[in-house]
């Protein structure tokens, strides 16, 4: 018999940005906010931030407009804002990233997102969280 998980969804078409997606998100969360940060991301998948404790499936509704709202311009935006904290001794890899992106090359946004994501799932180093993602 096959274990029926809950079904959380992402409506990619109500955000067009990381903060946008970050609200959209934490309205799947009971009790918590998550405020876009790609680690805290990465600890409110593993459990006890108000997602279904055995497993579940995120189910990310309008992925294709979400993969334009979160790419290489929305990722240049995001790595200026966090620019000034960087570690000096990462500055030159950091801005290295951040040239990319201004030249629509590299990872987006979307894909770091995603990419987090699988890691909880099927394959991923952290799969026991039981975390299927589907972009629909």
């Amino acid at each position: 018999m096959t274990r029926h998980l809950p079904v959380l969804v992402v409506d990619g078409t109500r955000f067009d940005d990381l903060d946008g997606f970050a609200r959209e998100f934490s309205r799947l969360l009971s009790g918590y906010t998550w405020r876009g940060n790609l680690d805290a991301l990465n600890d409110v998948l593993r459990g006890g931030f108000g997602t279904p404790p055995d497993g579940w499936v995120l189910r990310w509704a309008g992925s294709e407009t979400s993969r334009v709202a979160l790419g290489h311009p929305e990722t240049a935006r995001r790595l200026e804002r966090l620019l000034p904290g960087v570690d000096p001794s990462n500055r030159a890899a950091f801005a290295a990233r951040l040239d990319a992106a201004r030249r629509g090359e590299g990872p987006t946004l979307f894909d770091e997102i995603v990419a987090v994501i699988r890691e909880h799932g099927p394959g991923g180093r952290e799969a026991a969280d039981g975390v299927l993602l589907e972009l629909v």
